[in-house]
């Protein structure tokens, strides 16, 4: 027998204890959006504070990750359905993005994103002139 489950002596049955979760990750749902000057991103991160969303990038790779705490800690929920936990996404970012100049917001439970691309990559405007 498994030492998590308690055998029922009257029903021989197994009754499982239940396991303390240490975290419980979500993936935050995401639009991308591309225009001539830059990709935005802005992913679904509901009950999260701007002080623990953490953004890196690094070698390529944009690193979302938050933590959604209980929104009402003292109450006795009916029903609960937004868990706490952490928020975790990555992606890999083209050599089109200007990495020094990444920034982001918060605002009602979106993360937005802004990820410059490069002069090197932008269109250019080619100005005809009457001959």
């Amino acid at each position: 027998m498994a030492e998590n489950a308690l055998q029922n002596k009257e029903t021989n049955t197994e009754v499982i204890q239940p396991q303390a979760i240490q975290s419980v990750y979500y993936t935050p749902r995401v639009d991308i959006v591309e225009t001539d000057e830059e990709l935005v991103l802005f992913a679904d991160v509901p009950g999260v504070k701007a002080e623990v969303a953490n953004i890196r990038y690094e070698n390529g790779e944009l690193i979302l990750h938050a933590r959604a705490n209980s929104r009402h800690p003292d109450v006795n929920y009916l029903i609960e359905e937004y868990g706490t936990g952490d928020f975790y996404r990555a992606f890999s970012i083209p050599d089109a993005v200007d990495g020094d100049k990444i920034s982001a917001e918060l605002k009602n439970g979106v993360l937005t994103v802004h990820l410059p691309k490069t002069e090197a990559v932008k269109p250019k405007k080619i100005n005809v002139r009457q001959a």
